[in-house]
């Protein structure tokens, strides 16, 4: 074992200890359920800014850093996706998910459409959260092996001990403690790796690297359908964002967890722009390496001491944990809470707490499972999650939040359909992380399902008990007038650019967006038929609405 092996070990060891402290501290505030899982409601801003920086700029920095390692600033533009997205939830869903104290999406979903429904939900979302770890995990260890020579199957393992030993002790309480921890770390990196850059390669180097490559300067070079799905994943995701809405909830007042989130936004802009900076910095010292989470380090090695190094990896493994820990403590807790509660509806507080202890347990093991299974495509597990979680949850959020009509059988219907379309188009796609089934990404699949699934059986099943009319103002109107233009011309456009689209592998995002502006033109043109009466119209009895 070489002297950069030794002090990435020990630092990683020492780490791991300070974890585990701060998670077992977090045990004597977490004595209720809402204790457990939201912190009791608590949390003050920065804890609230911490979560959220540990669970998304973390990803992110690692994301880009790879990234950028071979396609340059491009690589950013994700980072721009993630800080769009953090923006969007804390100005319009913090206040009133806080106000209807939500604790998850899928208990939000089974507060509306029952405990099928909620069950459904919660175990979809419980078996796909640890996917979204894994593949995090994944991507470091990929970097821990390069140095160590120890296997990505080891770090995955130890990873997922690691998560497993100190958010059994506190919940959402040692979320917040080793995010803390967490954030120091995050420091740490970026210290170092600044010191790095200006040794070796300076401004200088980026200079002739802008001289000989200059793809890597270019604001596309990623590929600008790769670049739009970050954005279409991002801006979906705003709806469905759980592990985000549970942190952020979890604050003392919506305007706090406001405040929270948009102080992480501005903490999003130094994870993106540093990790832009050493992944090109890294392109310029030790071009050839393949992977950019191998070549940064390596790149750290030539330039700085061994110990130095030691603490700058511990900052890359701090963003692996900072998603893993809200990621399965998340998952958990629609295991533990939601699947228990639609299951048993009398079960006690304590009895959840205990069954979402048994569920990280589950899904700690579900994450090893899933390192051993597809080791190397760290990208595969992140595809497969956003199939299977948003295929099946995104049309019945939609519905709890702006479409009454909707029914307890279509939200379930519309749950089968969209998980079981997506994993279906995958399979015929083979499985591959990036080839899919021609060449539509199956994600889009399952959300066209998802949303057709919810509002043909709605419109079906409640048949006479709502009216078609335009809204007279508002932004129902605005909102329905503007889906029907935009349909209209998106439809034109995938008509006439079908092969443009087809070929840069856009085409099933076109056609999901068609469908959402069929899906927004039917909920901003519904409605009750009790609400003629105002206009003088005969009131009808309640239809199946209340199911």
């Amino acid at each position: 074992m070489n002297a950069y092996a030794f002090w990435i070990l020990f630092m990683a060891v020492i780490y791991t200890l300070v974890l585990i402290i701060a998670g077992n501290v977090a045990r004597s505030r977490a004595a209720r359920g809402e204790d457990f899982w939201v912190g009791g409601r608590k949390f003050k801003p920065w804890m609230v800014a911490v979560c959220i920086t540990g669970l998304f700029s973390g990803s992110s920095y690692i994301a880009i850093l790879e990234l950028a390692y071979t396609t340059g600033i491009s690589a950013g533009w994700y980072g721009v996706a993630e800080l769009i997205h953090v923006i969007i939830i804390a100005l319009f869903f913090v206040v009133p998910f806080r106000k209807r104290l939500v604790v998850t999406v899928s208990g939000l979903i089974g507060d509306r459409y029952g405990r099928t429904a909620k069950a459904i939900a919660g175990a979809v979302t419980a078996f796909t959260f640890p996917m979204y770890a894994t593949a995090n995990a994944l991507a470091f260890a990929a970097a821990m092996s390069a140095f160590t020579g120890m296997s990505l199957s080891t770090w995955v393992i130890f990873s997922a001990i690691l998560l497993l030993i100190y958010l059994q002790a506190g919940g959402m309480w040692s979320v917040v403690f080793t995010q803390t921890a967490n954030t120091v770390a995050f420091t740490l990196m970026f210290i170092i790796g600044l010191i790095a850059f200006f040794i070796k390669p300076g401004f200088a180097g980026l200079a002739q690297l802008a001289a000989d490559k200059p793809a890597m300067f270019g604001l596309t070079t990623v590929g600008l359908q790769t670049i739009l799905a970050w954005f279409g994943t991002f801006l979906v995701n705003v709806f469905l964002a759980q592990a985000a809405f549970q942190m952020a909830l979890s604050c003392r007042t919506p305007e706090e967890g406001q405040k929270g989130l948009l102080w992480a936004a501005w903490f999003n802009i130094v994870f993106i722009v540093l990790g832009v900076l050493f992944g090109m910095a890294a392109a310029v010292v030790a071009p050839g390496v393949g992977r950019g989470l191998v070549a940064v380090p390596k790149y750290v090695a030539q330039v700085l001491p061994a110990p130095l190094v030691g603490i700058f990896f511990m900052g890359i493994w701090a963003c692996a944990l900072g998603w893993g820990a809200p990621c399965q403590f998340s998952g958990a807790t629609s295991l533990g809470r939601d699947v228990a509660s639609s299951l048993n509806p009398n079960i006690s507080d304590k009895q959840m707490v205990l069954y979402t202890k048994w569920a990280l347990v589950i899904l700690t093991v579900l994450m090893i499972i899933f390192g051993f299974l597809r080791t190397e495509q760290a990208a595969w597990w992140n595809v497969l999650a956003w199939t299977c979680r948003n295929g099946a949850t995104f049309a019945p959020i939609i519905g709890v939040l702006f479409w009454p009509l909707a029914t307890r059988r279509a939200a379930v219907s519309a749950l089968i359909a969209g998980f079981v379309s997506g994993i279906t188009w995958y399979h015929l796609g083979g499985w591959h992380p990036t080839k899919f089934y021609l060449n539509i990404h199956p994600v889009w699949i399952g959300m066209i399902f998802n949303v057709s699934a919810l509002t043909l059986v709605t419109l079906i099943e409640r048949a006479g008990t709502y009216r078609w009319a335009l809204p007279e103002k508002g932004t129902a109107k605005n909102v329905g007038l503007g889906a029907v233009v935009a349909g209209v011309l998106l439809a034109f456009l995938a008509v006439k650019e079908f092969t443009w689209l087809y070929t840069k592998g856009v085409f099933g995002m076109v056609l999901f967006l068609i469908f959402i502006c069929a899906f927004c033109t039917v909920i901003a043109f519904t409605k009750e038929k009790e609400e003629s009466v105002v206009l003088g119209e005969a009131t009808p009895q309640a239809g199946p609405a209340g199911k």
